[in-house]
């Protein structure tokens, strides 16, 4: 087949087969402390995926009044600092965390929202304080960036063991219309 295609159209394949998606990915290291981040850009809308280490994950909640137990199977649960921007997308951009896929070797489910660690903790017992603090550190369950640079970040729960490897689908819509961002070959830090 590859004969049959002129040789100037090959490097134009992948962005045929894929789409966008799949040449916008970078990956980056942070030199000091090693996390990694992984950041595509498709339809004027950016999204980002930092790791956060479980020890930052550790310190960041147990200051904020979390129990050990909490802190502690939360902070093993392939932990990330998401952004998602709207730079230059031709409306709004909306999306809910639900309809997002984690997939990796064992499966594929949405991340792990606010609500269902929150539910997941019951048993510890946390304050008022402490759930606020939580819920406010996370990734929204559901949000619309306007045109322009509309942005938020928060921590977002793959529920992997740490050193797993997935990818992470995010469907979004612009002004209504449907279209997904991936980051392929993301890992949990150790």
């Amino acid at each position: 087949m590859l004969r049959e295609i002129p040789w100037y159209l090959i490097p134009v394949i992948p962005f045929l087969l894929w789409g966008e998606s799949a040449l916008a990915q970078t990956r980056t290291v942070d030199p000091e402390t090693g996390s990694v981040t992984w950041e595509t850009q498709v339809h004027g809308v950016t999204l980002s995926l930092t790791q956060i280490l479980p020890d930052q994950a550790r310190a960041f909640y147990v200051n904020r009044g979390l129990p050990t137990t909490a802190t502690e199977s939360y902070a093993k649960s392939c932990v990330y600092m998401t952004v998602l921007r709207n730079d230059s997308a031709p409306g709004v951009v909306h999306f809910r965390l639900s309809d997002w896929s984690v997939v990796s070797t064992t499966g594929s489910q949405p991340p792990i929202g606010a609500a269902t660690w929150l539910k997941r903790f019951e048993a510890d017992e946390l304050s008022q304080s402490a759930r606020i603090a939580f819920r406010w550190a996370q990734f929204p369950p559901e949000q619309a960036y306007q045109p322009g640079g509309d942005w938020n970040q928060g921590m977002l729960s793959a529920g992997l063991p740490p050193d797993s490897e997935f990818d992470l689908i995010a469907r979004l819509d612009v002004a209504g219309e449907p279209f997904e961002g991936v980051l392929k070959n993301v890992r949990c830090a150790k």
